[in-house]
Parts: structure tokens; C-alpha cells; sequence
């Protein structure tokens, strides 16, 4: 059995004036997964993320990491804990080496200029140690929050928008280091906007709406349980309506007639399935089709139904 790394239990978070940011929330993480939480802005990935980190008070609920209480053993959690925030937090003339080393320090840790070399080099920052964070790009600078969050060796690690901001191939190139970061054993749990960075690297993904955790499931079972596939008929001639011998499908019947689309299937092959068998009908039933277009719901489509159902 998968050892539990992070249990929280009935998270709330009410600020003053009377937002609820978290309600509710249950969650458990597993050692050396990475995980994703997803959700719209406002949803209260920032909130819950801080209430684990110490930097948001919970007004209801349990939080255990490594088997501590944090409202009771904080400081022998927090230390096992790393955080690469949303925002560019970072003394800005400061070298790039002493800053990584001071964030080290910060956690009581000796200086260990061997680990930080070790850091800076697996981030390819090595040749940047000298110079102030401030003539960094903005990749460059994402990266030194990376290296800070890496510098007293947590066993979990938050990344909280990690690549908002960066270029695509640097974006790939983050994804990479925190694949490199998992298989060195670190558990991380992922917050993002780019939902294709889920689809790429998560175990499990979580949607998180109003504060609630609306579903936590397997990436692999998600897209299985969840999938749709969409086949879009271009007809050579508009149909005046659906024929008997199709209705079958459940299509719909759009622009005049001249668009049948089928919206089916389970995401593990079933409505690729009835796409074919519908092909064969419309040949057997002579309608002719000038194109198609046959498309597989991404995680990004699974995302977007769970939200707006939640409206």
C-alpha cells in the first residue's frame, strides 16, 4: 500500500469580510506522486496550498504531513516541505548563488555548498551563480524560485503556477526537471493553467471549484471514466432530418442539415467503435460525407464540463 505523505480532513478557510475560500476540503496525497490541482481562478488552489505551508491560518479542519499535526509539530513538517510560489518573490540583487544558499539557511540547515552546486546545475544555473536575479529573464528567474524551494531537500514540493509566464520551450524544459524531481523520489503536487501539463506528468489530478474538491482521480481512469469521443460529418447534400436507422447514434443535426455529429463513447476505444459502424451506415443509407473530423476529449474538455456543471 501507497504510504500517505500529506492527509488533510475537512479544510476551511473563511477570510474576513466573509469569503470561503476552502470548504471542506479532503484530500490525501501519496509518497512520490505528482499530482495536479486543477482550477478555475478563485477556486482556492492558493489558499489551500498556503494553509499547508504556513502561510494561511485554517479556520476548520486537520492537516497531517509525515504523520505530524502542522497546528501542533509546524516547524518539523514545514521543514520537509518546499514551495516554488506564483509570484517572483526573490530579493532581486542578490546573486543567484546566495540567494539559493540563504534559503538553506533559512530552514536552520549547515551550508552545504556542494548541494547548492548540485541545484543550480540540474536547474542550468550554475553559469548564472554570479549575477543579480534581477538581469535574469523571467524563465531564468522561475527557475531561481525552483532552486530556493530545492535548497533544504523536501521530501514534498509545492508548484504553485510554476512555468505561468515562461516560453514554450522552456516550459518543456520544466516539465523535464520536475520529472527528474519525481524520480529522485520527491512527491509534488502541481498547480497550473496549462492543463497540458497535467495531461503530461500527473498520476492523479484534482478539480477544485468554490473550495470544494470536486473530484480526485487516477489520470489514466479519469480520461477512461470521463472521455468522449466527437466525430463531425461534413454531408455532400443536407439531410431533412435524422433517418430512422440512425437514431441509434443519438446525432445531431446542425447548419441546415448540412453537419450530423456524433458526441459518444467511454475514452478506451468505444466510440471510436461507433464511428465506424456509423460510417458504414451513412454508406449503407447512400448519404455521402465531403469531410470529417474526429476528435478525443483532452483532459482540458473533461475540466471545463466538471466546472461548468458546477455553476
Amino acid at each position: 500500500m501507497t504510504e500517505t505523505i500529506l492527509d488533510i480532513r475537512g479544510l476551511s478557510k473563511t477570510y474576513k469580510g466573509g469569503l470561503k475560500a476552502l470548504d471542506g476540503v479532503d484530500l490525501q496525497i501519496r509518497k512520490g506522486e505528482i499530482f495536479a490541482l486543477l482550477g478555475p481562478n478563485g477556486a482556492g488552489k492558493t489558499s489551500l496550498i498556503g494553509s499547508v505551508c504556513g502561510l494561511v491560518r485554517p479556520s476548520a479542519g486537520s492537516i497531517h504531513a509525515f504523520g505530524y499535526d502542522l497546528s501542533r509539530y509546524w516547524r518539523a513538517a514545514r521543514a520537509r516541505i518546499g514551495l516554488v510560489p506564483q509570484e517572483l518573490a526573490i530579493d532581486m540583487f542578490e546573486g543567484v548563488m546566495r540567494s539559493v544558499a540563504y534559503s538553506r539557511g533559512l530552514f536552520g540547515l549547515a551550508p552545504d555548498p556542494a548541494r547548492i552546486e548540485e541545484v543550480l546545475r540540474s536547474l542550468s544555473l550554475w553559469d548564472k551563480r554570479d549575477v543579480q536575479v534581477r538581469a535574469l529573464s523571467g524563465g531564468m528567474k522561475r527557475r531561481v524560485l525552483i532552486a530556493k524551494a530545492l535548497a533544504h531537500e523536501p521530501d514534498l514540493l509545492f508548484l504553485d503556477e510554476p512555468t505561468a509566464g515562461v516560453d514554450v520551450e522552456l516550459r518543456r524544459d520544466m516539465w523535464r526537471q520536475i520529472g527528474a524531481l519525481r524520480e529522485r523520489g520527491t512527491t509534488i503536487i502541481l498547480t497550473t493553467h496549462y492543463i497540458e501539463e497535467a495531461e503530461e506528468m500527473a498520476d492523479r489530478v484534482g478539480v477544485i471549484d468554490k473550495g470544494r474538491i470536486l473530484l480526485v482521480e487516477e489520470k489514466s481512469t479519469l480520461m477512461a471514466r470521463m472521455g468522449r469521443t466527437e466525430a463531425i460529418f461534413t454531408l455532400a447534400r443536407p439531410l431533412p432530418g435524422i433517418p430512422t436507422a440512425l437514431e441509434r447514434f443519438g446525432l445531431h443535426l446542425s447548419d441546415d442539415g448540412a453537419v450530423l455529429t456524433y458526441r459518444g463513447g467511454d475514452g478506451e476505444g468505444e466510440g471510436k467503435r461507433e464511428v465506424a459502424e456509423l460510417t458504414k451506415a451513412l454508406v449503407a443509407q447512400g448519404i455521402d460525407f465531403a469531410a470529417l473530423d474526429l476528435h478525443e476529449s483532452s483532459l482540458e474538455d473533461i475540466f471545463v464540463d466538471l466546472v461548468e456543471n458546477d455553476r
